[in-house]
């Protein structure tokens, strides 16, 4: 799997929710099939390949009943292929439109291609109904037909600039430059916590826990994951968190989120790995957003680069006169 294919794995495609009172004593095969749409036998075959917890615990037994309270996780099939359908109703904030690919300024909460959780209403069907010619590249076999132009994706909570391919030349050409880490890629993220070093580099392989399917954890068999940060601002205020600036080497599932949680500084407000405790944030937001990218045009060779600065809810908690 490429760097390409291998962020945002999961986001659109997990079902993550505490199971409310009307839910108590219901098999689980039952319960997955009321809440997905999706047949028993399609719930079954998930339970068996151990995709769903109860209690970041792992079920296998189809008619085993759930309790209310319980914390369901279960990791969603990947639809079958088929086309999009253009969407103009989607909002789509483009920042540079090239003749090969154009740089998109994504919104938080804004899942990038369709998934098992998500199949209208994304980023792709929004561009298609800006770019039609996109579809062709799905058609062509250079990508999935539910991802045409997709070369890189956002987590749904993160924000910011991210950029899709619009023919097959740009295509193949901006995923060669991401596979051999030529494009930069830089994100401003608030963590829990005063990090101590001015700089510093977390070095550590990615992979899926072992433990919770649906999250990512450093692991020694995992796949080679790099992230680069500097401090920006302590702050104080309403808590004790740090403001980074973070480099990608590599593009791993989740990476930025399992690397900061590891050497204990959650990103703020980031459920999965740290915990939900900004309430000026959304429920399903944190901060994370994707403040530049540069890359190498496809055509002239020169060197491109596109910054987007932190929207107006990651600014509130940036404490006045900060530079950025």
């Amino acid at each position: 799997m490429s760097d390409r294919h291998d962020v945002d794995a999961f986001d659109g495609e997990v079902l993550d929710l505490v199971l409310p009172a009307t839910l108590d004593a219901i098999r689980v095969d039952r319960v997955l099939s009321m809440l997905t749409g999706l047949s028993r036998s399609e719930t079954s075959a998930m339970l068996a390949s151990g995709a769903v917890t109860l209690d970041d615990k792992v079920v296998v037994k189809a008619s085993l009943n759930v309790e209310a309270g319980q914390r369901l996780v279960a990791i969603l099939p990947v639809p079958d292929s088929g086309e999009v359908e253009p969407d103009a109703s989607v909002d789509v904030d483009v920042v540079l439109d090239d003749e090969d690919f154009c740089v998109v300024n994504k919104a938080p909460g804004q899942v990038v291609h369709p998934g098992a959780g998500q199949r209208t209403g994304t980023l792709v069907a929004g561009l298609l109904a800006r770019y039609p010619q996109m579809r062709a590249l799905g058609a062509s076999g250079l990508c999935d037909p539910l991802r045409p132009g997709i070369v890189h994706r956002l987590d749904k909570g993160t924000s910011g600039v991210l950029v899709v391919a619009k023919t097959p030349e740009g295509f193949v050409n901006l995923s060669t430059q991401l596979s051999e880490h030529l494009m930069e890629r830089t994100y401003l993220g608030m963590v829990e916590g005063h990090v101590a070093e001015e700089r510093g580099v977390v070095d550590a392989p990615i992979g899926r826990s072992t433990r919770t399917p649906t999250m990512m954890a450093v692991r020694a068999d995992g796949r080679p994951a790099r992230t680069g940060y500097e401090v920006i601002a302590r702050v104080h205020k309403p808590h004790a968190m740090t403001l980074l600036r973070l480099g990608l080497d590599t593009g791993r599932t989740h990476q930025i989120r399992v690397h900061m949680a590891t050497i204990g500084h959650p990103v703020v407000n980031d459920a999965r790995y740290g915990h939900r405790r900004e309430r000026r944030l959304a429920e399903d937001r944190f901060f994370l957003h994707s403040t530049t990218l540069a890359f190498t045009h496809s055509r002239s060779g020169e060197w491109i680069v596109v910054n987007v600065p932190l929207p107006e809810d990651l600014m509130l908690l940036v404490p006045e006169g900060t530079e950025l």
